[in-house]
């Protein structure tokens, strides 16, 4: 039985992630334009891979450019790795305060989402690391 356990939750992981992979390159054909009011951003492959977690799936920002967003989203990965590996936490990055919330964990990986806030600015995010 514990076997069968770990092939599932390894086969729902991986759905996990082509799912968000699919959901993200049909953001990113839409073309859609990052403005200061609510919006999602959208997201390149290299991006999700490269915004300092395993994969970034998704970002939404208000009061803030797209390109801040992403930024922000560096340097909260980055905190967070300095706070305790790849499950470590940030509760602040440039003057923003941040709350996590684990959606689902096993031995492989870690998915979450992060919402920070600094006033009216605020930036969200769904992500995955590999731990």
């Amino acid at each position: 039985m514990k076997a069968w356990t770990k092939t599932g939750a390894a086969l729902a992981c991986a759905a996990t992630l082509a799912i968000a992979a699919l959901a993200a390159g049909a953001a990113s054909a839409s073309g859609a334009a990052a403005t200061a009011g609510k919006a999602g951003c959208p997201l390149s492959t290299s991006e999700q891979r490269n915004l300092g977690a395993s994969y970034v799936y998704t970002l939404k920002v208000s009061g803030i450019s797209c390109d801040k967003g992403k930024k922000l989203v560096l340097k909260f990965h980055e905190c967070r790795h300095a706070n305790g590996g790849a499950d470590g936490t940030c509760k602040s990055v440039k003057g923003y305060s941040c709350k996590t919330k684990i959606l689902d964990e096993s031995p492989a990986q870690l998915n979450a989402k992060a919402k920070c806030v600094k006033g009216s600015k605020r930036f969200k995010q769904t992500f995955a690391e590999n731990t």
